[in-house]
């Protein structure tokens, strides 16, 4: 079998299109095909499909392929434009390649399995391209992809808000809770996000009226957008939330009593954490302070205490909750009183995460991701492609594509 049949066929290419030779150099690293077809050739209209079209003129074009082992490899061919009786003059839709890319189908196929795992600036670096041009792939994919969703079926969704820079600069993610994927990525945190979201959901198939359940955080912005554009939504304030803000008031207590009481500086950690994911030497240091009996381990108890409303059925929940409120009144802590006073105001929304079991937990999931994600490239250049990134890994919108 000669070299050209080889590649024919480890190509897929097919009558007209053959491999006429390849040129391998060692000392340049690079496989260079040249593909090309016979005079007489006939062509299929790119624009409306009618066969047998005749050649009107060619250009020679270049495609960087997937490298042959360690080398670059690089097809060549004489695009043609046919002549069609209905569309008039059209370049050639080559079967390796989408119009208009320099890069060949199974080389991007490639960078998208890589993208999803790892910075763009690596693979860049790996496959010698310019990271530029690789982000014009995954671009043109991703968002191709969130365009064809179809949101038909989405009925409960959670949203949370992530970073994207330093300072106060965020992106907002809606999540639909049956697939655990992120359908929609928004700038900013505000109420606004929501509408969006609400308009991007109806025309992609979905419909505001038919989303009962939405499981956000306890911020003002993210509540009066539900209440606003999915007004048949039942509003859950889920676990992770609910602790967050009461190990924000723990240390804020801690933040105060460390002003007159140095043993627990440095050991914001032992009060935030639960007491069996402490090591052993954090454990005895916890013991010792809570023999002092601080303000800090107090506030500790009374979060802790908090975390068991969600191991109960709602009608005990309802009770217990009652009586936290009544044990955290008599505290001297400001700071608790105002995590109870919060607390009780959204209530029905805790009660309502516990009868229905809808958690923001694949949310934090994704937040860490997206964070790590962050971490590794050492931030995005543009916050289009952070948001590019967020739909590749954690909306999966690429999970059937053929490319």
């Amino acid at each position: 079998m000669r070299d050209t049949d080889l590649f024919q066929l480890a190509l897929g290419l097919t009558s007209p299109w053959r491999v006429m030779r390849a040129e391998f150099s060692v000392d340049e690293g690079r496989l260079d095909l040249h593909v090309d077809f016979p005079a007489g050739s006939r062509f299929a209209c790119a624009e409306c499909g009618g066969e047998g079209c005749g050649v009107h003129d060619t250009k020679t074009e270049t495609w960087r392929h997937l490298d042959f082992f360690q080398h670059r490899a690089f097809l060549h061919a004489r695009t043609p434009r046919v002549t069609c009786p209905k569309c008039g003059v059209h370049k050639v839709a080559v079967p390796w390649a989408r119009a208009g890319s320099g890069f060949t189908l199974l080389f991007e196929a490639y960078v998208l399995a890589l993208a999803k795992a790892m910075p763009i600036a690596n693979i860049a670096e790996r496959m010698g391209e310019h990271d530029t041009r690789l982000w014009r792939i995954i671009d043109y994919y991703v968002w191709e992809a969130v365009e064809e969703q179809d949101l038909s079926e989405v009925r409960q969704i959670a949203a949370d808000e992530t970073s994207a820079r330093r300072g106060h600069d965020y992106i907002s993610l809606f999540v639909d809770m049956a697939s655990r994927k992120v359908v929609y990525v928004a700038d900013g945190k505000d109420s606004g996000t929501v509408k969006e979201f609400a308009d991007f959901l109806e025309s992609h198939g979905g419909d505001r009226e038919a989303i009962s359940d939405a499981s956000i955080d306890m911020g003002a912005a993210f509540e009066a957008g539900i209440k606003q554009n999915f007004a048949n939504a039942e509003i859950t304030f889920d676990k992770f939330h609910v602790i967050k803000l009461a190990n924000e008031a723990v240390d804020q207590v801690r933040r105060e009593e460390v002003r007159n009481n140095y043993e627990i500086k440095g050991r914001r950690y032992i009060f935030l954490k639960n007491v069996e994911n402490l090591t052993m030497e954090e454990k005895e240091a916890l013991s010792r302070l809570e023999a002092q009996n601080l303000d800090t381990t107090q506030a500790m108890q009374i979060r802790m205490n908090l975390q068991q409303l969600f191991m109960m059925g709602a009608k005990t929940a309802r009770l217990f909750l009652d009586r936290w409120n009544a044990w955290v009144q008599v505290s001297d802590l400001a700071p608790m009183k105002r995590l109870a006073k919060t607390i009780m105001g959204k209530a029905e929304g805790i009660l309502r995460s516990i009868d229905t079991g809808l958690s923001n937990g694949v949310l934090e999931a994704i937040n860490g991701n997206v964070q790590a994600a962050k971490r590794k490239a050492k931030g995005y250049r543009t916050k289009r492609n952070l948001k590019t990134i967020v739909y590749l890994i954690a909306g999966d919108v690429l999970a059937n594509s053929t490319t």
